[in-house]
């Protein structure tokens, strides 16, 4: 053990979790921890201008690196600056832990300067909070705080420290073991649910996958892929999954629901079995529920067994990991189809003939330049260089263009002699777009 001030514990035991940056800004409740930084830590603090803003930082470092963001402030309006980005992450699934100073553990309670209960005020929107009073549970409350953000359903975490916390000096020494009975995210499905699944889609005559930002927080993409091509699965993808499954891919059918295509909504509507891999129905996408794919029967894979009939009834549920799920469903498809030939001919040309007949399109005129040809040739930009490349946008029309813009099919008509002439845009080889959710 070592001997040393609750502000160096918390570096300590960032560094533990191989923190490599954070985003904050420094303020009275958390100064302790701010002059801990300044002693010295391998963990590079980003300076930003404003709270909301260092929690879109550390969300979209976790977007964009698959790990934890964090973010710090202080507390009162530095908290309550944050709760924008802690929401954005709860709604988006994305793991982040918040750290908050808190005034004095003999103040709490008080009304005192910048006090706010901010494990009160985000309990509606974190996975778990702790308020630390004592600096010997330090340790123990980030261990358990990094886990809970990372596992099962990724989101948000705080953990609201107490500034005389920051400043007591304590042993320190970093827990091997989470400490949390009651936390048992799923860790495997229910095999007879797989096979019931799997037996669903073969019999099927006109399936198709609606996958979702579940497939990108489970890493499950290449799980996904394997089974779209071994049961030459239709597909389409919401924007939180954009990427999950490759844009190229002759079985993407892109985005479905009110910004996606005609032909995607159709492979939906006109289904007689949706796939639904870590999706919750959207009212984006689904529109009045009563309505939406009538006479279709419903898998639902999800690790949030809270989505799983939620918003569409499931008629066979799977909870669990979808890397797991989606291997031992592709198994199962394997050996069902080897025994039983499927014959989905007609509904490939069907939708072959809808991607077709309704792609995107706009009107160009010349000399005026319009945003869904900048967004297209971007994508022709970054498609003719190696590796991949992540799109990121802010919430608004300029959004739907990029997601739009991105895919396989998109129609541009030339205003020319009156006439419109249908110019087919080169399709998109991109296997990687994300895009900031609404």
């Amino acid at each position: 053990m070592t001997r040393m001030l609750g502000s160096d514990a918390i570096l300590r035991s960032l560094e533990a979790e191989g923190v490599e940056v954070m985003f904050g800004i420094p303020g009275g409740a958390i100064l302790p921890t701010y002059d801990a930084i300044a002693r010295g830590t391998t963990v590079r603090h980003v300076l930003a201008r404003h709270e909301q803003g260092a929690g879109h930082m550390a969300e979209g470092y976790a977007r964009a690196s698959g790990k934890v963001g964090v973010a710090m402030a202080t507390s009162g309006p530095g908290a309550t600056n944050l709760v924008t980005a802690i929401a954005d992450a709860w709604m988006d699934s994305t793991p982040i832990v918040c750290i908050t100073g808190q005034v004095k553990s003999s103040l709490i309670g008080t009304d005192a300067f910048q006090e706010t209960d901010a494990t009160g005020i985000t309990m509606p929107i974190v996975k778990h909070s702790w308020l630390v009073q004592d600096a010997r549970e330090l340790p123990q409350a980030i261990k358990n705080a990094f886990n809970v953000a990372r596992t099962g359903r990724p989101g948000p975490v705080l953990i609201d420290v107490a500034k005389d916390a920051q400043e007591t000096e304590i042993d320190f020494s970093y827990p091997d073991d989470v400490a949390l009975p009651g936390w048992r995210p799923p860790s495997k499905v229910h095999e007879r649910q797989v096979r019931e699944a799997a037996r669903a889609i073969v019999e099927s005559r006109q399936p198709i996958v609606y996958a979702g930002g579940g497939v990108i927080n489970a890493e499950a993409s290449p799980e996904l892929l394997a089974l779209v091509e071994a049961a030459r699965l239709p597909s389409v993808v919401t924007l939180m999954g954009k990427g999950g499954l490759p844009d190229s891919h002759p079985l993407n059918y892109g985005a479905p629901g009110m910004h996606g295509s005609k032909y995607a909504n159709w492979a939906l509507n006109k289904s007689d079995l949706i796939v639904a891999i870590g999706v919750r129905f959207d009212d984006r996408v689904t529109g009045k529920v009563s309505a939406f794919a009538p006479g279709a029967k419903v898998i639902h894979f999800d690790i949030d067994a809270a989505e799983v009939g939620k918003i569409r009834e499931a008629d066979i549920p799977v909870v669990g990991p979808l890397k797991l799920a989606l291997s031992q469903l592709t198994r199962e498809v394997k050996a069902l189809e080897a025994e039983k030939k499927v014959d989905r001919t007609h509904w490939h040309a069907q939708l072959e003939e809808w991607r077709a007949l309704y792609p995107y399109k706009y009107r160009r005129a010349e000399g005026i330049l319009k945003p869904q040809t900048v967004i297209e040739r971007l994508r022709d930009l970054t498609d003719t260089r190696d590796g991949e490349f992540v799109w990121t946008t802010g919430v608004g029309q300029h959004q739907m263009w990029a997601m739009q813009g991105s895919g396989r099919w998109a129609t541009a008509f030339r205003r020319r002699s009156g006439r419109r002439r249908p110019v087919r845009m080169r399709p998109s080889s991109a296997s990687t777009a994300t895009a900031a959710s609404r």
